[in-house]
């Protein structure tokens, strides 16, 4: 926050500029018209003339306010009419603000005053010029008069002399004044004019300054603002005829180029391809197609006839030879005829474009060049032009939520040269250069590759920027962000002390420590900073407001094109922040954006990016916003922007007493000097010093804030001007500005410097009693003011305010009505989405209630199936348990058989074997038949001759029963084995047949058999006692 009044330079609508620092071709902006002025001037030159007595008297007064006639500002409207040769009369008086001449190159305004200037941060702003300058006409104590010169070409000086020793007071090139305004005819300042002037040599080191003046006569100011602009339209002569004769030769087409990106939607048709500060978002694996928009925007107005071809290639600086052709679908003019626009699929398959369809690594880009050849009528050959932009790939199934959708534009500068023809009505050019904006841009920054290359030995040797401007002495401010902060702590008792307290805090965290305070004035160490800045704003894992934070960066802000232009002004001198693009301008710019729509009463101020930087570097985006909202409600930082900055007044009112009671000497040399309080002091109190001053301080700053609160800016302050104060004794009024800019900060790049300030600054007699005091005295002093003002001036200020705060409004109605003009498309749009969807719901619906009906139906017949399957069951149960009765009663009759038929078995054995062993024992007794067994008692007898007459018939026949018995016996004992097997096999029969039926009866079948018999018998006992 470089502007010591203002709040937000979102009210900086009139102009669109950039910042630029201007060192080579003048520019400049007056509000009004030229041709309004300078009928201005010629109506009061007219009137002012009828008023003048002949030169002769005016001559015999030295102190007449007109010394010669020839001194009336002229009425003519042609631009030279500043640079006819004056008269020969001089004046020196200073009651009357009229034109003179001097014979050096410049007109001469006496009876001009300066009033002050002060910092600011959109030099071609006219809201915020004509706060300035309403500030300092209101506040100035002390103005300064002056004789102002301007020159009469765009290659002089503006220079202040002062009247009585003719010495220069201050000189600003003329090309360095960036805008020039007026006050309003119906205010206070309808008297004073002002001009905003560049310092610095590059855009980082850029300083802007609103210079305030005041006239004596109303009419002077327009003839002022009219030899500004008339300076800076009249070139030198030489200047004048080089550019004629080049003009005759040379003459430049202008064109527009629009680039943008789509991608296959999946539907049939192609979706632009989001954008994020001008870095576009691709996904892997979808077609894309390339569109681009060329619009003619000079006077020379030429005809595009066709697209020779249409290009691409990853990377940057891409040689002619290295561009890839791609296959074009449509090239022509629109139905306005204007824009002529060309179209081309980009297959992602092949393997040039691969690093294209590759998701790129977290705060990566790649950067990418697409060429278009046209062939223009009049021009002898084809005319490329060439855009370099970045891309971030992310995965296929990525989705962007709320990222711009515009597309990328360059403006091209054809320059071209007429060429002689055979027929002179042909009218032929030659392509001499075509150049980008953005390599202009390059080279009036000194970023041209030719400059880097060339400079690129020279750099090798060099330090760091940062390392740089910490040695560097000079006249340039330190940029903020400067500065190493270790985080080594050598003291281990501190980190002791420290480890103790946050122990015993987190047990509680509802209770401060009480050693904390003495703690926070050592400093708290680097590593430790985060997460105790946390506890000291109470926020510590503050899940509401992170979850707040995730939702508010996915909605719009009407000040990001302003929060985007700070970013790249925020801590330039810090690695982190120090990329355009990069992770750290990333995050601070999602924080700036969410604190915008958060707080919608104040919204985003400048110098809120630098305090919200210094908070990104302790601690992740979430927990810094937390911080961040604490400090402006909590701590009421806020309240400095609210009301006109009522509160801000207050702190520099408070500021200014402490220096009468602490510092009376530098508080008279600061009245003498007509410096006011809010010209150097307002930064500290808007960005808690973190603007400037080295991030070591900076940090140690934020610990005594956090810790004591917003009364310790004070602090700081009176100890800034206590250390500073014989410095600053002994420097005017440009001197003390200066110090205050470059000299104060660059003091204090040294612990020792930064440690010794803060003890001074925890040692200051700065009481919140006192405070109090000083308070109602400015209170009290403010409601007198009010009771002495004119009720007319008060209201006709009321009435301004209103009107501000009218348009203000309006401007914010404006906004609404555009959001809900689009929010109303989105609708339309997701209602159509929406509409789509309930059709395609409908026929999904009347298809599930068809396979519903046939579900149930499917249902019901499978219940029917179920009864007939339970009764089938039930039945084949009841069949297998009178089969299992009957098998097990034959199964026990079995046994009952076999039993009785082995015990008789036995039986028969038994007497079997005794009734051999007493054949047996007859035989052996017989001599006779004993020969007939051999030894081991079988029959051993010779074959019988027997003659058949000789032999007895009874015998035969007791033989014959004899070999029947034989036969039987041997029947039986082949019946006997046939049935012992006969039962083994029925007895394992058995024994595998009762395991079935024990097994079975664990199944499921069984057990839902045995439940269905239950539920059956039950049903049947119910039955029974009706019947």
């Amino acid at each position: 926050m470089e502007d010591a009044v203002s709040r937000s330079s979102v009210e900086s609508s009139s102009t669109n500029d950039d910042y630029v620092v201007v060192n080579g071709e003048p520019k400049l902006k007056i509000t009004g018209d030229i041709n309004d002025l300078n009928d201005e001037v010629s109506q009061s030159s007219k009137k002012m003339t009828s008023t003048l007595t002949p030169s002769s008297s005016i001559g015999a007064d030295p102190q007449s306010p007109l010394s010669s006639v020839d001194n009336v500002f002229p009425t003519s409207q042609s631009t030279g009419a500043i640079g006819e040769e004056p008269g020969s009369g001089d004046c020196k008086g200073r009651s009357m603000s009229l034109p003179g001449s001097r014979d050096d190159g410049y007109t001469t305004f006496n009876g001009v005053t300066y009033l002050g200037c002060a910092l600011v941060n959109a030099p071609r702003s006219e809201v915020e010029i004509y706060r300035n300058m309403s500030i300092l006409n209101e506040q100035s104590k002390q103005a300064i008069p002056i004789e102002l010169y301007i020159p009469r070409t765009s290659e002089g000086n503006v220079r202040l002399v002062d009247p009585g020793t003719d010495t220069d007071i201050a000189c600003y090139k003329i090309h360095r004044i960036l805008f020039c305004a007026r006050g309003p005819a119906d205010s206070e300042e309808k008297m004073c004019f002002a001009f905003t002037c560049s310092h610095g040599d590059t855009p980082d080191s850029a300083i802007f300054q609103c210079h305030v003046f005041r006239c004596e006569l109303q009419e002077a100011v327009a003839k002022i603002l009219y030899s500004f602009a008339t300076s800076f339209r009249r070139l030198p002569k030489t200047s004048v005829r080089s550019a004629s004769s080049i003009s005759e030769a040379e003459v430049t087409a202008i064109f527009s180029v629009n680039l943008e990106f789509k991608e296959d939607d999946g539907k049939g048709s192609y979706s632009t391809c989001p954008k994020d500060k001008n870095i576009f978002k691709f996904r892997c694996d979808y077609d894309k197609k390339i569109v681009i928009s060329v619009t003619q925007t000079g006077n020379k107005e030429l005809r595009i006839e066709r697209c020779f071809g249409l290009l691409l290639s990853p990377g940057r600086n891409v040689k002619d030879g290295d561009m890839h052709l791609i296959e074009m679908n449509s090239m022509g003019y629109s139905s306005d005829g204007r824009t002529y626009s060309i179209s081309g699929n980009w297959d992602i398959s092949e393997d040039c474009f691969k690093v294209l369809n590759s998701e790129t690594p977290k705060d990566t880009r790649v950067f990418l060049t697409v060429a278009v050849d046209l062939v223009i009528c009049g021009i002898q050959e084809p005319v490329r032009f060439g855009i370099e932009t970045k891309a971030k790939i992310f995965p296929h199934s990525e989705r962007f939520w709320y990222f711009t959708k515009k597309p990328h534009q360059e403006q091209f500068f054809v320059k071209l040269k007429l060429t002689e023809t055979d027929s002179p009505d042909v009218v032929q050019y030659e392509v001499v250069e075509v150049h980008s904006q953005t390599q202009i841009d390059r080279q009036k920054a000194g970023l041209s590759l030719q400059g880097l290359k060339h400079n690129r030995r020279m750099s090798e040797g060099l330090q760091s920027p940062q390392d740089a401007e910490e040695e560097s002495d000079g006249d340039e401010p330190l940029l903020s962000g400067s500065g190493v902060v270790s985080k080594e702590v050598t003291d281990d008792n501190l980190l002791e002390a420290w480890h103790d307290v946050l122990v015993k805090w987190h047990q509680n965290l509802s209770q401060r420590p009480k050693p904390v305070q003495q703690l926070a004035k050592k400093g708290i160490p680097e590593a430790l900073r985060g997460e105790v800045w946390q506890l000291l704003a109470g926020c510590h894992d503050n899940s509401e407001l992170m979850e707040a934070y995730r939702i508010l960066i996915t909605k719009d802000s009407p000040t990001e094109s302003v929060i985007q232009r700070d970013i790249n002004r925020t801590f330039p001198a810090h690695a982190f922040f120090k990329q355009s693009g990069g992770l750290g301008q990333d995050s601070l710019y999602r924080i700036s954006k969410a604190y915008s729509v958060y707080d919608e009463e104040i919204g985003y101020v400048q110098g809120l990016s630098f305090l919200a930087a210094a908070l990104l570097l302790h601690m992740p985006e979430e927990q810094a916003f937390s911080v961040l909202v604490k400090i402006c409600f909590d701590y009421e930082l806020r309240d400095l922007f609210k009301q006109g900055f009522e509160v801000l007044h207050l702190k520099f009112y408070q500021l200014e007493r402490l220096m009468q009671d602490l510092m009376g000497d530098l508080y008279e040399h600061f009245m003498e000097m007509g410096l006011e309080i809010h010209m150097f002091a307002s930064q500290w109190f808007l960005t808690l010093f973190t603007a400037k001053f080295p991030l070591f301080l900076v940090f140690h700053i934020l610990d005594l804030f956090l810790c004591e609160g917003k009364d310790i800016i004070f602090n700081v302050a009176i100890a800034l001007l206590k250390m500073s104060r014989k410095d600053l004794l002994a420097l005017d009024f440009e001197g003390i500005l200066k110090y205050f800019r470059v000299h104060m900060p660059k003091k204090y790049r040294t612990e020792e410097a930064a440690r010794e300030l803060m003890a001074t600054a925890v040692a200051a007699k700065v009481t919140s009693k006192k405070l109090k005091k000083y308070e109602k005295e400015y209170i009290t002093m403010k409601e007198q003011e009010m009771q002495q003002e004119d009720p007319i001036e008060r209201m006709e200020r009321e009435n301004k305010r209103l009107l501000e705060d009218n348009m203000r409004l309006e401007q914010e109605n404006d906004d609404l009505a555009h959001e809900l003009v689009d929010s109303k498309l989105t609708l339309k749009s997701e209602l159509d989405e929406v509409q789509d969807q309930n059709k395609e719901m409908k026929t999904d619906l009347t298809k599930c209630r068809k396979l519903l009906k046939d579900t149930q139906e499917e249902k019901h017949r499978l219940e029917v199936e179920n009864q007939q399957v339970k009764e089938m069951c039930r039945k084949e149960l009841e069949r297998l348990e009178s089969e299992n009765s009957r098998n097990t009663v034959i199964v026990t009759d079995y046994k009952q058989i076999c039993t009785q038929l082995s015990e008789r078995l036995e039986k028969q054995q038994t007497a079997h074997r005794e009734e051999l062993s007493r054949i047996k024992t007859l035989v052996k007794s017989c001599e006779t038949c004993s020969k007939m067994f051999d030894a081991e008692g079988k029959l051993n007898l010779p074959e019988p001759k027997t003659d058949p007459e000789k032999m007895n018939p009874k015998i035969v026949d007791l033989q014959q029963q004899i070999r029947e018995l034989e036969l039987q016996l041997a029947q039986t004992k082949l019946a006997l084995v046939e049935s012992e097997c006969k039962t083994q096999d029925l007895t394992h029969s058995l024994n595998a047949a009762v395991t079935e039926i024990q097994a079975s009866k664990n199944t499921w079948f069984t057990k839902t058999l045995n439940s269905i018999k239950e539920v059956a018998n039950t049903h049947t006992a119910k039955k029974d006692p009706k019947d």
